[in-house]
């Protein structure tokens, strides 16, 4: 076991630890790889920080630097600053260590980052995802002028830095203390765990956030729970740079024990042009290998743990036509190129879904993978994205070609799984580990190719061209028992939806009784618009009450005016109300409202205007637009039907809980007899 290594900065010699300042010199020392520590002028950073050392002052307590000046950025922001400050450095082979800083500063003047890292990121993050199921167990302990935190390192050295919050305030360091962290072996009585790692393509996703998933958080539904514990720590915007800054990475090491398995994709946000901002989340194709090669793969196995890498799956134009061949997106920075190489040359075992997922596009063709991106036109989903609400269509006003839906993150999942299955068959033993960890209907679905026992959801009818349109809504609403295929696992999206069957699904989804569903309405037959309607303002009353509205009603609106207060304007033109979750034309601005029912008027009015029944006529994915006609007398499609129901089921959940498996319980996807 190696030893603790001390480092005391003060002029008064204290037993145990090695002197920084020699008394005769009163000088500090700069890096020499001999001695194995020292000050160096830049970071190990990507890219590297200038620090100072002339302005290092040795005096009685440590040794102190005053900044008069912080560097001049021309868009300094959070993510891009430099107090300059010091760097003191270590040299420490791969491996945890538990590093005690002792400041002749408060810490409230002062900031502390290891090697790079992001000093106020590692003090923020209480949990690693959206739904805060992942805690953060690896924290900066802090008390008067006692710094600490456990790190994993993954180069030759480690850097301490020491850097001032505020000009003319002194900040310095008395002492250092590094002390190894043994590697933690897996006790008996606990299952090995898969950590899972990426960026939004990866993530796992809040109710909020509906219809967007990522491949992550389906992917445990792949594997035998009995055998293995599959966690997720992606989250939105990561890149290797800023996956390591924030302590992420780090956190995974320390949670994890020896034999546990770390899955990594990163490469979209490290394509930002944000490359040479301090805590951007872009990089250069060299700062792309350095994190592979010197900082991930070397502690993962410091660790005694198993990295495995996969490459980013290609990005995909919203705005393609049929017939449009799919390419690698990856063109001006080749990150699965250098990936596939460091893999290779690194001996990591490589599952490449960035090639898989160019294959897979093409295999369903253009209808088919616009539908499965996040393709969205009003009245499809109640959640939101950084834009704002998605009620009324893709805020940001395009087909997004990143982000997907449900039935896109299941393929990836299916994909990701095959290639772990493919390299254990060629022999790679970390592969075939994991790979024996995957349910058995799971394993033979991946033999036999056919996946059907796995998600019987999928409808064959609505994987590719027109009948795709709305596969997500199709897939979702099998998987949770309300709608079914018939016996060759066909939805039939444009045939008509009956009365009967509508009303069973509704009540089903929210669990109501049948009976408070369609009151005063036609109890048979082809279901209309109107009708529909009036169901689903019985369904959300006898849901939600009177007085509570969903989250989704309440707090996407920014300042847009809702139709029940006082200063909606009735007419104001659609372009003109905003961001907002509440139709944009207002129901006096149909122009067939005189169809209506006059015993339904009234109910199917409200239901519009609470958005549950929206204009299907002119609307368009890729913008944010309402129709003008209700067409309240057309029969409404199957498809249509679910794209209602799967509206109203994200309604009915709580904003802030993971969107992952349904909560019904049913026994078969199929209609019987």
């Amino acid at each position: 076991m190696v030893k603790s290594m001390q480092f005391n900065f003060t002029a008064l010699p204290k037993k145990g630890y090695r002197s920084v300042v020699q008394e005769e010199q009163g000088v500090v020392p700069r890096y020499d790889d001999a001695a194995g520590y020292g000050f160096v002028e830049r970071t190990c950073a990507q890219p590297p920080r200038e620090v100072h050392i002339e302005q290092i002052m040795p005096v009685q307590e440590g040794c102190v630097i005053l900044e008069e000046r912080f560097a001049d950025r021309n868009e300094s922001t959070e993510k891009d600053f430099n107090h300059y400050g010091m760097c003191f450095r270590v040299k420490a082979e791969p491996g945890a260590y538990r590093i005690q800083v002792r400041t002749t500063s408060g810490l409230g003047d002062t900031m502390i980052a290891i090697s790079g890292m992001h000093a106020d990121g590692l003090l923020n993050a209480d949990y690693w995802d959206a739904a805060r199921l992942v805690p953060n167990r690896t924290r900066v302990f802090q008390d008067e002028r006692l710094w600490s935190y456990d790190y994993v390192n993954g180069r030759d050295f480690i850097d301490v830095e020491i850097e001032p919050r505020r000009l003319g305030c002194p900040v310095g360091i008395a002492e250092l203390v590094l002390t190894p962290i043994p590697v933690y072996p897996r006790p008996e009585s606990k299952l090995p765990a898969l950590f899972t790692l990426g960026d939004s393509t990866v993530k796992s996703y809040i109710f909020m956030e509906a219809p967007m998933s990522g491949w992550g958080q389906v992917f445990d539904d792949l594997f035998d729970p009995r055998q293995v514990r599959v966690i997720n720590y992606a989250m939105g915007g990561r890149s290797f740079k800023s996956a390591y800054t924030e302590g992420r990475f780090n956190d995974i090491l320390l949670t994890g024990n020896a034999g546990d398995v770390v899955l990594i994709q990163f490469g979209h946000n490290d394509e930002s042009r944000d490359e040479n901002q301090r805590f951007g989340r872009g990089a250069t194709e060299e700062m792309y290998r350095t994190y592979i090669r010197e900082v991930y793969i070397p502690a993962i196995r410091s660790r005694r743990m198993i990295p495995m890498l996969v490459t980013p799956m290609s990005r995909v134009d919203g705005n393609a036509a049929p017939g449009h061949v799919y390419a690698d997106s990856f063109r001006e920075r080749q990150f699965p190129k250098i990936m596939r190489e460091l893999a290779e040359q690194l001996n990591v075992p490589l599952i490449d879904l960035n090639r898989e997922s160019v294959r897979y596009y093409n295999e369903i063709g253009v209808e088919g993978t616009t539908a499965v991106f996040m393709s969205i036109e009003a009245g499809e989903t109640p959640g939101k994205t950084n834009d704002g609400s998605l009620a009324n269509g893709h805020p940001a006003r395009k087909i997004d070609g990143t982000h997907f839906k449900e039935s896109l993150s299941k393929s990836f999942a299916r994909i990701v799984a095959m290639c772990l299955a493919r390299l254990a068959e060629q022999g790679q033993p970390d592969a075939a580990r994991v790979a024996s960890w995957l349910k058995p209907e799971v394993q033979a679905a991946i033999r036999n190719q056919d996946w059907s026992a796995v998600y019987p959801e999928m409808a064959v009818d609505a994987m590719t061209g027109r009948g795709a349109y709305y596969r997500n809504q199709i897939e979702k609403l099998v998987q949770l028992g309300v709608m079914k295929l018939d016996e060759r696992s066909c939805f039939h999206p444009e045939a008509l939806m009956e009365f009967g069957e509508f009303r069973h699904a509704l009540s089903r989804l929210l669990d109501l009784a049948p009976d408070v569903l369609g009151r005063d309405v036609q109890a048979e037959g082809t279901l209309s618009r109107e009708t529909m309607g009036c169901m689903l303002l019985d369904a959300f009353e006898a849901k939600f009450g009177a007085k509570v509205l969903p989250a989704y009603m309440t707090d996407y609106n920014g300042e847009a005016v809702p139709p029940d207060q006082p200063d909606y304007d009735a007419h104001l033109a659609p372009d003109e109300r905003g961001i907002m979750y509440y139709p944009l034309v207002s129901f006096e601005q149909l122009q067939d409202t005189d169809e209506i029912d006059p015993a339904l008027y009234d109910r199917v009015r409200k239901a519009y205007m609470l958005g549950l029944l929206r204009s299907e006529k002119d609307i368009e994915r890729g913008r944010v637009w309402n129709g003008r006609e209700l067409e309240p007398k057309a029969g409404v499609t199957r498809e249509k039907a679910a794209k209602s129901l799967y509206y109203m089921w994200v309604l009915s959940q709580p904003i802030n809980i993971e969107n992952d498996l349904s909560r019904l319980k049913t026994k078969s996807a199929h209609w019987v007899g």
